[in-house]
């Protein structure tokens, strides 16, 4: 199988005087997981969303294979989890995970007790967390090669963090995963390689000692990659 790449460069996004993005270069292929970590306000959101195309910064250069994507959201070789809830209202679960998963992948996403559980319900019916839930694993299951995920640590418990860093790391065996999230810690534990964003250019981060090096922690963690 003929493994994608995507790439994204030449970035540059300013918000008013304030230059958030300026010396932006990454690269995510099949098969990994690549950690986007940051600051409060660094742009870590807003990469995501301009890879996914639904912001348009002054410049970038976003392709897969070397083959230029004008408009992210309509290539369905990436799918982007964002901050906010996404699914519609109305229709049912297992309606709208027929039309979104991959294949290849359903029996592994049913097996989830979240989706087994809420199958037959419409998205209205669902709790906030239950909701978030099956939003994450829709997505990490989509059928697009290349995954953008923004908070998908945020506002559920360790546990469950533990039960999505099992699905990050299966699908990621096949998919390329971008993800960022203020819960370093799991992003760390995660990651295949981590990406910081710092004053508005990325740092491939080679040596775990350079995430204090740009100050981005006061001090490595016990479970540091």
């Amino acid at each position: 199988m003929q493994l994608n790449t995507l790439k994204v460069d030449s970035v540059q996004l300013e918000f008013g005087d304030r230059k958030i993005l300026q010396d932006v270069w990454l690269s995510c292929t099949q098969g990994e997981v690549v950690g986007l970590l940051g600051r409060n306000g660094s742009g870590k959101s807003s990469l995501l969303r301009i890879i996914f195309g639904t912001l348009n910064p002054a410049y970038k250069y976003v392709s897969i294979n070397d083959q230029f994507i004008k408009k992210g959201y309509h290539h369905q070789q990436i799918a982007y989890l964002p901050q906010h809830n996404y699914l519609p209202n109305g229709i049912k679960i297992s309606q709208l995970a027929k039309m979104m998963i991959d294949h290849k992948l359903w029996d592994e996403f049913t097996s989830y007790h979240v989706y087994k559980d809420h199958h037959h319900k419409t998205v209205n019916q669902l709790s906030g967390g239950e909701l978030r839930q099956l939003e994450t694993l829709m997505i990490l299951y989509n059928k697009a090669d290349f995954i953008l995920l923004d908070e998908p640590f945020t506002h559920i418990s360790p546990i469950q963090a533990d039960y999505f860093k099992a699905a990050i790391r299966s699908c990621g065996k096949t998919k390329g995963i971008i993800l960022t999230d203020h819960q370093y810690y799991n992003i760390l534990e995660v990651s295949d390689r981590i990406i910081l964003l710092h004053n508005g250019a990325t740092k491939h981060i080679t040596n775990d000692n350079e995430l204090v090096t740009y100050n981005y922690l006061n001090k490595l963690p016990n479970n540091a990659f």
